[in-house]
């Protein structure tokens, strides 16, 4: 159910979001051609965010309220699969065809242990 508190939850969590992803763009450039390290690890924090929000539903202090702050708000705005595409195109057209490959393996590979960590980390803590 949409209410006015999760709607601006999520509203509130996106700007922080995505001014971090902005932050972590411009504390690590990257060159065209060159491996797009700050893109990496905003799509890496957000899968470990992600994986430990859907593994505690019931999260202090408002529950559905603080899973959608953190949820699709932050989360959604820190990551960027727009921005991924793009730079594997980058990455191609400068003629790192292995480059892209080895960077898309990583991602997604490295985002689905950040999801597995995050939720057995958020197991061990129990409820």
């Amino acid at each position: 159910m949409r209410t006015r508190g999760t709607l601006a939850a999520v509203f509130a969590g996106g700007m922080l979001g995505v001014l971090a992803r902005a932050g972590l763009g411009e504390a690590v450039p990257h060159a065209p051609g060159t491996w797009p390290w700050s893109t990496f690890a905003a799509n890496l924090l957000g899968s470990f965010l992600l994986g430990w929000v859907i593994a505690r539903p019931a999260l202090p202090p408002r529950g559905h309220v603080t899973s959608a702050f953190l949820g699709p708000g932050f989360c959604g705005a820190l990551t960027t699969f727009s921005t991924f595409q793009l730079e594997l195109v980058q990455l191609t057209d400068h003629g790192r065809v292995g480059l892209a490959g080895l960077y898309a393996l990583a991602s997604i590979a490295a985002g689905l242990l950040a999801v597995i960590a995050a939720g057995a980390l958020a197991d061990a803590e129990g409820p």
